[in-house]
């Protein structure tokens, strides 16, 4: 079971870069005028989007591994889960957001995309908490 929490770990490690990342190249993107620019972002968050996605798929099946061989319980684990949930829920927006701005109609400033790249900070940190702390 070792390996199989190492590889979550590594997968999850990923996926969070590419979360973190993606709405990066977003706040760009929002704040680009020529079209060069735009299309070269463009590429870069859609090769990223297509890479992290198998990898956050990776991260569940692994973290669903762990979940069933260890059996593991607990108000925290609950509330871990349901993080999680909004974690995939904020990968799959990204990826709407991404298709938004391949069509020509974002409707966010980059203000609005510097703020909405923090979400997956503070969900690492609540996530890491539960794991660790097990508060509850």
């Amino acid at each position: 079971m070792l390996w199989v929490k190492a590889f979550h770990i590594i997968f999850v490690t990923s996926w969070f870069a590419g979360l973190f990342y993606l709405p990066r190249i977003f706040v760009n993107l929002a704040m680009a005028r020529e079209d060069a620019e735009r299309e070269r972002l463009l590429l870069m968050s859609h090769k990223l989007y297509r890479f992290v996605t198998p990898i956050a798929a990776l991260a569940l099946l692994f973290g669903l591994w762990l979940w069933l061989g260890y059996g593991i319980t607990g108000v925290w684990l609950h509330i871990k889960l349901l993080l999680v949930v909004i974690l995939v829920a904020y990968h799959f927006y990204c990826g709407r957001l991404l298709a938004l701005f391949k069509q020509g109609r974002n409707t966010h400033s980059h203000v609005w995309y510097r703020w909405f790249n923090e979400i997956p900070v503070l969900l690492l940190m609540a996530v890491v908490i539960l794991v660790v702390v097990k508060p509850l």
